[in-house]
């Protein structure tokens, strides 16, 4: 499902159902990282990992540890760049080489509503408003959480490129159908501080896909090379 919202240059690997909550194999730098966690965060941690994997080696780099920072984002080998998602019964990883792409982000959330308090907590006023156009048009499609995972999807897009946070009101984000039945289109991100430098040039606008299918909502951004 991630992989149809990314380019040609990005391997991308998914496990859905039941192999999404099976505890995989871990490196012990790995499983130094989760001496304390519970069975939950174990399966989540390892199976995402193992896609990572799958990743690495379908662009012909060993597989590795995917260790992590201080801000909990992924370290991936020199000469790729790669984001992970995981949710209920899906986890992905996306890896492409640094050549092709500055940075990307995937995200994945369960199709369902997004609860009240967190809609006007983390969305701008503008944004509510073209959620309440979405809903006029199409109901029955949960807008509200495919501009959440978007949000997820630009912040992990942004943060390799910047080691900083960006507030979800940092982004100003538009959420665009294309025509048909089945749910999927286009993103936009207008970023509202100044954006990162790729290739000396700055750039303000990230843009991506999204696309519910299977019970989830699955959203993709990708930053080129300027």
């Amino acid at each position: 499902m991630i992989e149809e919202l990314l380019p040609d240059s990005v391997v991308a690997v998914e496990l859905h159902g039941d192999d999404a909550i099976q505890e995989a194999p871990l490196y012990p730098e790995e499983e130094a990282l989760m001496v304390r966690a519970v069975a939950k965060r174990r399966r989540e941690f390892s199976s995402v990992r193992a896609c990572a994997r799958r990743a690495m080696e379908k662009l012909g780099v060993p597989a590795q540890p995917v260790l992590t920072g201080q801000s909990g984002a992924p370290r991936w080998p020199a000469g790729l760049v790669g984001s992970m998602t995981h949710s209920k019964g899906y986890c992905a990883a996306a890896l492409v080489r640094a050549a092709d792409l500055a940075s990307l982000g995937i995200d994945a959330e369960p199709d369902e509503p997004l609860p009240e308090d967190v809609v006007s907590f983390v969305f701008l006023p503008t944004e509510r408003e073209r959620l309440r156009g979405l809903a006029a048009e199409r109901p029955g499609i949960h807008w509200d959480r495919i501009l959440f995972s978007a949000k997820e999807s630009v912040y992990k897009a942004w943060f390799p490129l910047t080691g900083r946070w960006l507030d979800f009101t940092e982004a100003d984000i538009e959420v665009l159908a294309d025509p048909g039945e089945r749910p999927h289109g286009d993103l936009r991100a207008e970023l509202l501080v100044p954006g990162p430098l790729v290739d000396g040039r700055r750039v303000q606008r990230f843009e991506g896909r999204w696309s519910v299918r299977r019970g989830v909502v699955t959203t993709a951004v990708v930053v080129p090379h300027s």
